[in-house]
């Protein structure tokens, strides 16, 4: 499985420092030339600032929607909680064609003009309810007893969400940062229907592969992308692995004293 996974990452990198434009044994030489071409493309550039800008107002959209529709499905009950729950997961099994074609035509009987803003919107569409699954998921685990700690000890709300609940589901709010941000950068097949003429990275991508030449150029920025991508993951985890043996889990004990000690 590994070797399945990243077997195709490494050879994507390999073969972009190969002197030649074709895919092929053995190497005709060593050379960096097509990342200093692919960082000098203006529509290489053009398609990575879209993508950027649109996956960095994506992002903390999803998070602040999946959250509250977490906390809806999670922490409260009422006759139709089934039907929201079953809306809110639904766009994480439609096939992303459906999607994108579906909101080609939705925005063409509105008469709105397709950009990045309405790239962004269905961005959002397929990106927060994977943010509520994982925040979801991380709220039923936790243990409501420390909240009823919190509120015997004469915590405010906003003070139980502030220094209980949030830490506790930061973990899983970073991770669907990460997925978020990814679902929207890496995303083509929404953004092609929906973008108009508005160039996004994974679009150039897919008009450049048509020209057997620009093949090296792709190769050598798709190495930078999953090199800043493997990075971002590693760093989190990292950032992870010390909160927890710095103790950064909600410990009920310590919360309650500081909570007793803030009421004193």
């Amino acid at each position: 499985m590994v070797f399945l996974l990243y077997g195709p990452l490494v050879v994507l990198a390999a073969f972009s420092f190969n002197d030649s434009i074709v895919i092929a044994l053995p190497f005709e030489g060593f050379t960096t030339r097509w990342y200093s071409d692919a960082l000098a493309n203006p529509l290489l550039l053009e398609g990575l600032r879209n993508s950027l800008a649109v996956a960095f107002v994506v992002t903390p959209i999803s998070l602040l929607l999946g959250t509250l529709a977490a906390f809806a499905v999670t922490r409260f009950r009422y006759r139709l909680r089934g039907g929201v729950a079953g809306l809110v997961g639904a766009p994480l099994v439609v096939p992303w064609l459906l999607v994108g074609v579906g909101a080609l035509m939705f925005f063409n009987r509105l008469q709105v003009p397709l950009s990045l803003r309405t790239i962004g919107v269905m961005h959002v569409t397929v990106a927060f309810p994977l943010v509520a699954a994982i925040v979801g998921a991380r709220l039923v685990r936790f243990d409501r007893r420390i909240e009823e700690a919190a509120l015997d000890l004469g915590a405010q709300p906003r003070e139980v969400l502030r220094f209980i609940v949030l830490p506790h589901v930061a973990p899983a709010l970073a991770a669907s940062a990460i997925f978020a941000f990814s679902y929207s950068f890496n995303n083509f097949v929404i953004s092609f229907f929906t973008g108009g003429f508005e160039l996004t990275f994974p679009i150039w991508v897919f008009s450049t592969l048509r020209h057997a030449q620009n093949v090296p150029i792709v190769n050598a920025i798709s190495t930078l992308v999953s090199i800043v991508q493997v990075v971002v993951v590693l760093v989190a985890w990292r950032l992870s692995v010390g909160s927890k043996r710095r103790g950064g889990g909600v410990d009920a004990d310590a919360v309650a004293g500081v909570l007793a000690g803030q009421v004193r």
